[in-house]
């Protein structure tokens, strides 16, 4: 009798896993077809065209800058997962790119001439104005946008200036009539001024709102900057520049002066995107663009259309004043469920853990929380750390008022929050002035942990309260990010978060924690161990179970521990909203996992963990996505959840979020998203809708 025994598969192999960028651009056309989607409204659809403009400049800044660099500096090892080299990767990058914006534009130019117009909206050229509008159109430009102008001729005088990142510019073609009498071609720029309106309203005489691009107006009166010459062309550009910060920590003496210093140069970084407008460029210009700013052919893209969508977001919050039928239905977050009747919270939180579900539920508790122990006498110290704030922070200013009332605050402002660092640097400087101690993390690392820690003096007992959650301390975002967060006053959390803002403050090694992981390598290590038991106890009952919802997933050592679990037979689903490099339904590696992304109203943004472990079902919520760079380069939290009653919600909402089929996509074995197909007899489930009605609900039964 020969035994033959199944050969193992290794579980490395490049074909099992998408790669981060083209995933991440996977997820970029998932908010595009938020914009093909006729469900949405019609500004909606045109805001998720300027989410899709926002998102890819980012990309460009970082992602494909770094790729950049690594090419420059002759790097061409595969990465760890699907094994592309940096050139295979910009190649496909650029490919995928183009196609997109294609699509985009198709997209915007079809919701302007048919959608928009249907509803009184039209954008015109100036050729279709009246002769009236034109001079009043002229009158405009002369008082309002020629003073604000400024030409800039380019010659061996005046080399090409250095353009700022996303500005949009126009190139000038002029002839100069030499003394010898032969005629010259010159160059010049003019940037379009980003502190005017770029839709400028004409006057009409019906209800019709008319409106034409600012640099459209320009380019018509351009002759205006350049009497005395005849201008040949004028062609409209926008350069995008790598946007990464070098941040040189070990040798900084203060984080603070070394990031001012390195934002100042972010402006001028090198070119590694340019736009130009399909059909109106003169082919002298780009290539004189394209030697001076030393870029790839390939990473030219000629648009159809405007320059730079993102634009879109100003005109939606115009438009919506006055064509409110266009937007979204407006949702007003309740007051959490945890919460309803009660005006102190410390009473409440000694009682037992307070659950958070933002936006169904307000973000106003959180900003009472700190608040009301600024103001409140017993209070003893506020500790906190803060990565994104809104511009206009109530938290910041209850920070404040809390050190002028004479209380120890201390705040962790995380300095390399990208995109976030001038604004940071400027509420770090803030907060010194009013008293707070502020500290900047840890070398090399980004502290992206959301915890605040309250301790507080009654009857001469040292109570410590906490607050623990999945998104920023920003009041703006709270009302477009779906998150989560518990309030605690359990004895070991409170040890637990003294001794985190201890570890970050001074000098001692990593704590021996009660309840919390801590990232670096706490968190990837303790899910490890998890999965392994997941995988036991699924040897030994067969009920194996896990379900994660989180941003991103990229660590390959976590992806390749899931891919084991699910050989085992452990039934896996991941809700997954934006990149993604593990690949579903695999035979044979990854057969008994699911992955799909919710791509909807709301931004998901919450991270939830839940292992079923033969019925004892251990859930978490973290800061951390299951990425390398928040499993090892970053400072992040993940806390247990113990009451039964917060449990039960946490579970209902992966439900709800499975069941969706209005919104969700599934990942198939290629890599590729699909909507999800609902079955005759399934009713319609939007996920978010469900759960705001819910919460709406619980609200009205209270009252």
């Amino acid at each position: 009798m020969i035994i033959t025994t199944k050969k193992p598969v290794d579980l490395s192999l490049p074909q099992y896993y998408n790669n981060r960028e083209l995933s991440w651009l996977a997820f970029n056309e998932r908010v595009l077809e938020e914009a093909l989607d006729t469900r949405n409204p019609l500004l909606e659809r045109l805001k998720f065209l300027a989410i899709f403009s926002s998102n890819l400049d980012e990309f460009f800044m970082v992602r494909v800058a770094g790729l950049k660099d690594q090419v420059k500096a002759a790097f061409n090892k595969p990465e760890n997962k699907a094994g592309m080299t940096p050139k295979e990767q910009l190649n496909e990058i650029a490919s995928r790119s183009h196609w997109l914006v294609n699509l985009q534009y198709e997209t915007f130019n079809q919701l302007k001439c048919h959608e928009l117009a249907d509803e009184n909206v039209k954008f015109l050229k100036m050729e279709q104005l009246t002769s009236k509008q034109i001079n009043e159109m002229e009158e405009y430009f002369d008082e309002q946008i020629f003073p604000v102008l400024t030409p800039l001729a380019v010659d061996a005088y005046h080399p090409f200036p250095m353009l700022l990142n996303k500005s949009l510019n126009l190139a000038i073609l002029i002839e100069d009539r030499m003394e010898t009498g032969e005629l010259e071609l010159k160059k010049a720029i003019v940037q379009v001024p980003s502190v005017l309106k770029r839709f400028v309203r004409i006057n009409s005489e019906n209800e019709q709102i008319q409106l034409i691009l600012l640099e459209d107006l320009i380019t018509y009166f351009i002759d205006k900057l350049f009497k005395g010459f005849k201008v040949v062309s004028v062609s409209l550009f926008r350069i995008t520049r790598n946007a990464d910060l070098t941040i040189h920590e070990e040798g900084a003496r203060d984080l603070l002066k070394e990031i001012e210093e390195e934002l100042k140069k972010r402006k001028w970084g090198a070119a590694v995107r340019l736009e130009i407008q399909k059909n109106q460029f003169d082919q002298r210009i780009l290539d004189y663009l394209v030697e001076e700013l030393e870029i790839h052919e390939k990473d030219v893209y000629e648009i159809d259309g405007p320059l730079d969508l993102s634009i879109l977001f100003r005109f939606y919050k115009e438009m919506a004043k006055i064509r409110d039928h266009l937007v979204y239905q407006t949702l007003m977050s309740q007051p959490p469920q945890d919460l309803i009747g009660q005006d102190n919270i410390f009473n409440k939180v000694a009682e037992r853990d307070i659950f958070l579900h933002h936006p169904y539920e307000s973000f106003e508790p959180i900003i009472e929380f700190v608040s009301q122990a600024a103001n409140d006498p017993e209070v003893l110290a506020i500790k906190q750390t803060l990565y994104r704030v809104s511009g206009d922070s109530p938290i910041i200013e209850a920070l404040k008022i809390a050190a002028e009332n004479g209380k120890q605050v201390t705040v962790l402002v995380e300095l390399k929050a990208r995109f976030d660092e001038e604004n940071n640097v400027q509420w770090a400087k803030e907060l010194e002035k009013a008293g707070c101690h502020v500290i900047y993390g840890m070398t090399h690392l980004k502290t992206h942990s959301k915890i605040t820690l309250v301790v507080r003096r009654r009857n001469n007992r040292i109570e410590r309260f906490v607050h623990l959650g999945t998104g920023n301390y920003n009041d703006q975002t709270a009302k477009t990010y779906t998150d989560m967060g518990i309030l605690t006053s359990k004895r070991k959390f409170g040890i637990d978060a003294t001794n985190f803002f201890n570890y970050l403050s001074g000098y001692t090694e990593k704590p021996q924690f009660h309840h919390l992981s801590v990232a670096p390598f706490d968190i990837r290590n303790d899910f490890i161990i998890m999965i392994d038991e997941e995988i036991q106890y699924h040897k030994r009952y067969g009920n194996g179970r896990i379900i994660a919802k989180m941003n991103s997933f990229t660590d390959k050592t976590l992806i390749m521990k899931l891919y084991e679990a699910s050989n085992a037979g452990v039934k896996i689903d991941l809700i997954v909203r934006g990149t993604c490099c593990l690949r579903p339904g695999i035979s044979g590696v990854s057969e008994n996992i699911k992955v799909r992304s919710i791509v909807g109203r709301f931004l998901e943004h919450s991270r939830i963990y839940y292992f079923h472990h033969n019925g004892e079902e251990k859930i978490f919520l973290s800061s951390a996505d299951m990425m390398t760079r928040n499993m090892e380069k970053r400072v992040e939290i993940l806390f247990p959840i113990f009451e039964g009653k917060i449990k039960k919600r946490l579970k209902h909402t992966l439900a709800v979020t499975l069941a969706d089929n209005m919104k969700a996509r599934e990942q198939d074995e290629y890599g590729q998203y699909h909507y999800v197909i609902r079955k005759e007899e399934e009713p319609l489930i939007e996920s978010q809708m469900v759960l705001f009605n819910e919460a709406y609900q619980v609200k009205n039964d209270e009252e």
